[in-house]
């Protein structure tokens, strides 16, 4: 394992979610591109020069928590950017060496953002002011798929988003405790 690397990468993820996090509920565009984009943009070129070196930084190269933390600034990139890392983390988890569940959320991530039906029912949408989940394919079997990945079921991310109220205005948004 690189020590090194596996500490940039959660450092890097802690400076992600410290910049989301000072944006508050109904906040503006303008603060969501002072405070959020430069630390995503940063995220980004960084993430790929790592991978440009490295491949995939799995659990192997940084670890259990360094893994979860580069899927993060892979999920937090421009969409052309998850698109490019999406078979870098499918090939990662087929070895064993990066979580099926970090996986889920970004393969469902680059589905919405095609405009086609997720698989994991991770992505939400405000809309309206109403939480709606972006479709997904089969519906009936959304749990059983869920529950084989350790996630929790819909409805309990559902009520734990709620719970959060605001999060993310009429962004996108990941189920918070489970990868957003």
């Amino acid at each position: 394992m690189d020590e090194e690397l596996r500490t940039e990468l959660l450092e890097r993820a802690a400076r992600d979610q410290a910049a989301r996090n000072s944006v508050g509920p109904g906040f503006r565009m303008e603060e969501w591109d002072t405070l959020v984009e430069p630390v995503d943009r940063d995220n980004t070129a960084r993430l790929r020069e790592i991978v440009g070196q490295h491949g995939w930084p799995g659990r192997r190269l940084a670890g259990e928590d360094g893994a979860h933390a580069a899927w993060l600034l892979a999920q937090h990139a421009p969409v052309e950017v998850q698109e490019e890392f999406l078979p870098l983390l499918e090939d990662a988890v087929a070895r064993g060496d990066a979580s099926p569940a970090d996986l889920a959320y970004l393969a469902d991530r680059v589905l919405m953002h095609r405009g086609e039906p997720q698989l994991h029912g991770t992505q939400y949408q405000f809309s309206g002011g109403v939480l709606e989940l972006w479709p997904v394919r089969d519906p009936a079997g959304l749990d059983e798929r869920r529950a084989a990945l350790g996630l929790e079921p819909e409805a309990a991310s559902r009520a734990r988003l709620l719970a959060a109220e605001g999060l993310a205005g009429e962004h996108q948004v990941d189920a918070p405790g489970e990868g957003g």
